[in-house]
């Protein structure tokens, strides 16, 4: 008598569509009715970002380091699609009609950070880390360790010396490319984690495909992005109350233009 072996058949790679312009906008108009349908769990989150913004800002005022405030601004976007997990699960509940009730959204988002999603989430914060040691570094080649009492005087040495444009120009080319990076690994890897039994380096792979397919449209959401969030924050990072819904509930129905429904 001998014994069988069976294995199991390897899941296909989610199918990523081609999709145009029109499909962003439709997005975000779609995202922006989920936020009108649950506002209580848009600003729930969209307030816990903010908050996280604002202690950041004060305890870099508190600790004499003021001059980090625009690079922080800049990387803080990027844990963005992290903290919308929540809401993504909201949109999810919300098309298939399953009931929104806090226990539920909240147990989801508890029960994914311990599964691959805790590992996009070490990917999106490696990424912080590395724009922030990054800066450090360029303000230590351009503008030595000279100290700024305020975040006046240090933009007032970026913006009127050679030293700081030069510091402002490759720290922000430098950002652009790990910002590109991140948001090519990320666009559809939360959603699609959220929404399948995939592992996250299939959902990174995912996301990337789905940004190289459809480059024009992606590029345009991410610019959307990019120059909501810098309105956003200028009223001391409280516009992402209301955007970081949006965005979020946008993100899921994008990533449900651009990856096939599972078969």
């Amino acid at each position: 008598m001998t014994d069988t072996q069976t294995t199991e058949a390897p899941r296909p790679d989610p199918v990523v569509r081609r999709i145009g312009v029109h499909d962003v906008v439709e997005a975000f108009i779609a995202g922006l009715r989920d936020f009108q349908a649950a506002p209580l769990f848009g600003l729930f989150f969209g307030g816990l970002y903010a908050l996280a913004g604002l202690a950041i800002l004060m305890s870099l005022t508190r600790f004499g380091m003021p001059y980090l405030a625009y690079p922080l601004a800049a990387g803080f976007v990027l844990i963005g699609p992290f903290v919308a997990v929540g809401l993504y699960e909201v949109s999810r509940r919300r098309e298939a009609g399953e009931p929104l009730a806090w226990g539920k959204v909240l147990g989801v988002v508890f029960a994914q950070s311990q599964r691959e999603l805790g590992w996009m989430a070490f990917v999106t914060l490696f990424v912080m880390m590395m724009w922030l040691y990054q800066v450090r570094l360029l303000l230590a080649l351009f503008l030595g360790f000279q100290s700024f009492a305020s975040f006046n005087g240090f933009l007032s040495v970026i913006v009127t010396t050679p030293e700081g444009l030069m510091f402002l120009a490759v720290g922000n080319l430098v950002g652009a490319v790990l910002a590109a990076a991140l948001f090519s690994l990320t666009v559809v890897s939360f959603p699609l984690l959220l929404d399948r039994e995939v592992d996250f380096i299939t959902a990174m792979i995912t996301s990337v495909r789905a940004v190289a397919a459809n480059p024009v449209p992606m590029l345009g959401f991410a610019a959307a992005i990019v120059a909501l969030s810098a309105i956003a924050m200028l009223p001391i990072f409280l516009g992402l109350i209301v955007l970081l819904p949006v965005l979020g509930h946008a993100t899921w129905h994008l990533y449900r233009r651009v990856v096939e429904p599972a078969a």
